[in-house]
This record gives structure tokens, sequence and C-alpha cells, in this order.
């Protein structure tokens, strides 16, 4: 007998949203789209809230088996209060967040239910649906043998499907830099960094110029380099057998190039032992995400191409390690960075502001609308701020409001921090140089002292300092992203740039 071959059944997960009832004698607040499906039903699904439990909290959610024959698994969630919107003690939208969260949480069951495919109500906002959606399942994996089940997603309903596609290229721009900063630093060296970025904006070749600058048979990076007089940068790279790379991306989204470019700079230390000035060995595995700035600088590049944005977006990654050895600074060495200012280098564990020194200055030569530099820079930003926002230090009252507004549309939240001349004062009184590496009062205000020598290297009338050390892991403070590197703050940047190029 001739045997047929078996059709491949592919279970369909869905993902429904509930809202909170704003009165204890209101009636269930179903979503537009779980409303339908619950009068397909015959109001079966609405008897089932009833009786299952209490009603659905903010970021709860329930499982239904057997509904509907097209989806065998559906999870509803519990979405908040559907009259909250932003909050601005909170400064975020906070109606975005519960909708992040709860989609997030209810992929995740139903992923864990080996579900391949999942549909999601829209909840109102596709956009910030298809971000949880995409953010909640994010896993690194690469290098396990037991991998979780690979699930792709998709919008339910009659949703904003522009909307949704936007949310979705938004949480992989993130993901994109939470895969870098996840991966063991053996496996993200300077240039395979530099070659997995490039790869990611080959298909945009048409918009996207991308130079990297390397050591190789001719050290033509060494003679860019002292062409360029990027004497602090130099320095620390000498400590590694690893190669560094200068990695200079040009998106080019507004071609009669009536704009002057943005300029996104970002620290890339691809592992940071701390140098001569050993860290502590507990917790410096982290430290292969010490380049977070360069992937969230990166990854916000490839998401404007994917995106189309009308904008001029130049990207600089200067790539290293910092580790011990003999041609490693030394603290008290001297170094002069592209500026002509020389800096005594007290602290090799303070080597990200040598880096992005010489990074600043060459940004200049682009004559840029504004400089944002992002960086794993300190953890006196962690102690400061935590994980509830990244810091950020600007001379320009502009472009911290184009900033700030980004994140309270993201979630992905921002704070502002002080660039006293207090702190200047603290990095420029110096005895071997112009500048010292770290401020004359050690630890105190560390994250400000840092800010203020970076300063010393911008003559641009917009720059902003992103510190994002805070911000750099997630335990569960950030309900639709799982344990580890977060990737933040990807989705301000691409927020942010998306709004200079539309409403500036």
């Amino acid at each position: 007998d001739t045997m047929l071959p078996l059709k491949r059944v592919v279970l369909l997960g869905l993902v429904l949203g509930v809202y909170e009832r704003e009165k204890e004698q209101d009636s269930l607040n179903l979503t537009e789209a779980a409303a339908g499906l619950d009068s397909v039903l015959s109001g079966k699904l609405t008897e089932l809230l009833n009786i299952s439990g209490p009603a659905l909290k903010k970021g709860k959610n329930r499982i239904f088996y057997g509904l509907h024959e097209d989806f065998p698994c559906i999870a509803v969630v519990g979405l908040g209060k559907s009259s909250l919107g932003v909050c601005g003690s909170e400064s975020w939208d906070t109606c975005k967040e519960n909708i992040r969260a709860a989609v997030a949480g209810g992929c995740r069951v139903l992923q864990d239910h080996s579900l391949a495919h999942i549909e999601v109500d829209g909840c109102g906002d596709s956009q910030a649906a298809a971000e949880g959606a995409v953010l909640g399942l994010f896993t690194y994996d690469d290098l396990k043998t037991k991998k979780k089940t690979k699930v792709t997603t998709q919008l339910h309903g009659s949703g904003c499907v522009s909307g949704w596609q936007k949310g979705v290229l938004y949480g992989e721009g993130q993901n994109l830099a939470r895969y870098l900063m996840e991966a063991p630093a053996n496996h993200i060296t300077p240039s395979v960094f530099a070659d997995i970025i490039t790869q990611r904006l080959t298909p945009y070749a048409e918009q996207v110029t991308v130079h990297k600058r390397f050591i190789h048979k001719t050290c033509y990076f060494l003679e860019w380099i002292e062409e360029q007089k990027m004497g602090a940068f130099l320095s620390v790279s000498k400590g590694s057998e690893e190669p560094p790379v200068f990695l200079e991306l040009h998106y080019n989204g507004c071609p009669d190039n009536s704009q002057s470019p943005l300029l996104l700079v970002g620290k890339g230390i691809t592992f940071d032992s701390g140098g001569i000035s050993l860290k502590p060995s507990s917790g410096m595995d982290a430290m292969r995400a010490d380049m977070g700035g360069a992937a969230t600088v990166c990854s916000a590049i490839v998401t404007a191409a994917a995106l189309k944005l009308p904008i001029n977006i130049i990207g600089l990654a200067p790539l290293c390690e910092n580790m011990p050895s003999g041609k490693a600074n030394k603290p008290g060495d001297v170094v002069t960075a592209k500026n002509g200012k020389t800096i005594q280098v007290d602290n090799t564990d303070a080597e990200g502001r040598l880096i992005l020194a010489d990074a600043l200055c060459y940004a200049h030569s682009f004559n840029p609308r504004a400089i944002v530099n992002t960086a794993t820079l300190t953890g006196a930003m962690d102690v400061a701020l935590g994980s509830a926002a990244a810091g950020v230090f600007t001379n320009s009252d502009w472009l911290w409001e184009q900033i700030h507004k980004a994140s309270v549309v993201t979630g992905d939240r921002v704070w502002r921090m002080p660039l006293f001349d207090h702190y200047t004062r603290q990095v420029t009184d110096c005895h071997l140089a112009d500048l010292n590496n770290v401020g004359k009062y050690s630890r105190s205000g560390g994250a400000c002292t840092a800010a203020a020598f970076l300063r010393e290297f911008v003559t641009a009338p917009h720059w902003a300092h992103l510190d994002i050390a805070g911000v750099m892991t997630n335990k569960d403070e950030v309900p639709y992203l799982k344990k580890g590197m977060s990737g933040r703050p990807t989705r301000t940047l691409i927020e942010f740039a998306g709004r200079l190029a539309t409403h500036i």
C-alpha cells in the first residue's frame, strides 16, 4: 500500500488582551480583537474569564485550551486600565508599557507550550504589542545544545499593520544589541563585531557605506590612526592581542544631503578587564557587554536603514579590548588625544572615556547637527540611577528635550544629569597633563566627572552623553525583557532619530 505523507500540523497560539474594570460594577472590558473572538464563540470567552478566577490584573495571564479550532491554546493577558496614558511622574506612557509587558508574558507562556507560531492582539497599540512580542521572546542560546522553541509572531485581526511592522523592527533592533552584548567576548571580538554589523547592513548597501579600519598586513589602520592623531584610543588598544577596529557607518537616508548628519558614537570595549588597574574577578564576566554603547548605536543605524528614515546618520564605534599586558597603559602614563590635549592616565579602568575622546573629536569633522554618544561608562551611574533610566549629560536644552520625548514613547527612560564646571575643575586640576582621566576626588560624582572629561573634547553646540551602565543588564526590572543584557536604550535612539527626521 502507498502511504500518504503525514500533513505537518502547526500549532497556533493566540494572545488576547483584557482591561481592568474601571469600577467594580463594570462589565468585563475586552479589547476589540478579544470581543470579536468572544462573539464568534457565543460569549464563551467572557464566561470562562468570569468563572476561572479573580479578574485579571495588569501583567497576569490565563490560558484556555480547545476554545477555538484554529487556536488550541489562547492566552488572555491583563492590560491594566484602558484610561491610562502618559504619566509625568514616571516619564513614560503607562498604557504602552502595560501592553509591552502583557504581550511579552503571554507570548512566553505560549512558547513554553512549544507553539511555533503566535498571533497577537494589537491591544489598541500595534507597535507596542509587536515590541512586547519580539522583545519578550528573545533568548541567547546559540551556545546551548538545548534551545528554546523558535516562535514567529503576527498581528491578529484588524489592528494597525504598519504600526506592527514598525514595532517588530524596533524590537529586532534592540534584540541585535542584546545579542552582541550577551555573546562571550571570545565570540564577539572587535573584528567579529564589525563583521556582524556589516552583514546586517548588506540589504541596505545603496543607503549605507561601511568603513572598517583594522590592522592587517599593511598596517593600514595604524597609519590611519596615527594620521588622525588618536593617541588616546591607540593607548588603550595596544594592551590586547586582539586587533582594534574603528568602525564607521554612513547611512544616507536624505540623498540630497540638505541636512547635516546626526552623529552617533558608541563605546566599543568588547572586554574590559580594567587593564593594569585590574577589576575584581566577581562580576567581571559581565564586562563582555562593555561595548553596549557601540552595540546600541550600530543597532539603531541598522534599524534606521530598515525603516528608511529620511535622515543622514553617521555612526562611529572605536572597538578594542582593555587588557593587562606589558604594552598596556600604566597608571601615571600621559597620552595625547586627537585635539592635542594631554591626558594623565591615573586609572587604566577608566579607559572608555579615552577611546570616546578621540572618536568625539573625529565626529566634529562631519559638521554634525548633533552628536550623541552612548557608553557603559561608569559604575557610579548605576549607583546614582540604578536600572530605572540612562543618565544624560548634555550642553543643549533642545537636544535633551528631543531625547526625553523619545524615551517617553519607548518607555526606555532617560534622566538629565548635571554638567557643572564644578566637575570640570576636578578633571582639569592635573599634575602632569591637561586632563586626568579620573576626578581628583576619586569616586565622588564619578559619572559626572566622566561626563566633564568628555566635554573637553566637544565643541559642537548640541552634544549629549548617555551613560548606560545602570541599564546594561536586566534582572526583573523590565518585565518584557528576560534576565541578561538589555540592549537599552536602542529603541530610544531609534525613536529619537525618527523624530529628528520627521519633526525638525
